[in-house]
């Protein structure tokens, strides 16, 4: 199999998962699921004689927990970018590092996969269609009409188990959502890619010219230290930051998606986090110390107080840092706009 390169992207707030993850200690660094970080999980996922060392893309305050979280496995190169730009900037560095061949598969630090077997499976599907020169993307078949994820149509079949592009859709209402998961050609959009390098250069240069440009300034005026590169500041500051999906995949001719099923999450919110949980036979499910009486779908999250309950559902509790967050499961969304989870 061609060996694989990984790209580990460690980036945003993760604010509607406060007050567990904030700016000093995001999402990606924290024990959520099992007993590893994600930041770790993500590591473990993509280690293996098919895979080289990561590239991991972060900015400067978390350096030290990449560096500590990597631990023995070790990064090949840890990006520190100036300034967060989005998604596209942050993959387009890392391409320009690596040779045009090479073999890019693009993981965000804090997804939980719960079914790494079928991860790589599709990896390998996605692979042969990237050195054809597609750009891929992971998809993932839908359970419910989610609201909070873009969408991703299938097309024509490429082979076993990919398919062209046909369109994007941003987040869709409910009703909308409801459609796609009855019509069944509709994914999920992970967020997760695969391509090579410089067929990603070359998408860009011709949808994002000013960015590529930047870009290739800002890597040539870079500088090595051990195993951290610090792209210029100054020609990356003048980047319009924008996603993937808006600057190249929205755009490319030759854009695959791979349907997977491989128990996903973006552990976007409280709910997501409490639906890849251990539940038992009402639903609820607790981490830390908690006494749950006549309740269904709870979820407690403590980091030393003891969460005490009775006769509720749906609801969410945390207790995190001397602050207390309760919340129904339908309000998920919303958390990021309490003024705690904007100040951090």
């Amino acid at each position: 199999m061609t060996t694989i390169h990984p790209v580990i992207l460690c980036g945003g707030g993760g604010t509607r998962l406060w007050p567990k993850s904030r700016l000093h200690i995001p999402k990606p660094f924290q024990v959520l699921t099992g007993e590893s970080t994600l930041f770790e999980q993500a590591l473990a996922r993509v280690s293996g004689p098919d895979f080289a060392k990561p590239i991991v893309i972060a900015g400067k305050p978390h350096v030290d927990f990449i560096l500590k979280q990597a631990g023995r496995r070790g990064v090949d190169e840890l990006i520190v970018e100036p300034e967060a730009k989005n998604t596209a900037p942050a993959i387009a560095l890392a391409a320009a590092r690596l040779d045009p061949q090479t073999i890019m598969l693009v993981c965000p630090s804090d997804h939980y996969i719960a079914d790494v077997e079928a991860f790589h499976s599709a990896i390998g599907n996605a692979v042969s269609l990237a050195e054809a020169g597609w750009l891929v993307t992971m998809g993932i078949n839908p359970t419910a009409p989610e609201t909070g994820f873009g969408y991703i149509e299938r097309g024509e079949e490429l082979g076993t188990g990919a398919f062209r592009v046909e369109r994007f859709v941003e987040k869709p209402d409910r009703s909308t959502a409801h459609s796609f998961l009855k019509r069944g050609t509709f994914s999920w959009n992970s967020g997760i890619f695969v391509f090579r390098a410089g067929d990603f250069l070359q998408e860009l240069s011709t949808h994002r010219p000013e960015m590529a440009k930047a870009i290739g300034v800002s890597v040539a005026e870079g500088s090595l230290t051990s195993t951290c590169f610090h792209p210029a500041a100054t020609p990356f500051a003048a980047i319009a930051g924008e996603s993937i999906d808006y600057a190249v995949m929205e755009n490319a001719k030759k854009v695959a998606v791979v349907p997977v099923s491989m128990g996903w999450s973006d552990i976007g919110n409280w709910q997501a986090l409490h639906d890849a949980q251990v539940k038992d036979e009402s639903g609820n499910a607790s981490n830390g110390q908690s006494e749950l009486v006549d309740c269904e779908n709870v979820f407690t999250m403590s980091d030393g107080p003891r969460v005490s309950a009775v006769g509720l559902k749906d609801v969410v509790i945390v207790v995190d840092g001397g602050e207390v967050l309760v919340l129904s499961t339908a309000s998920a969304q919303k958390v990021g706009q309490l003024k705690g989870a904007k100040g951090q």
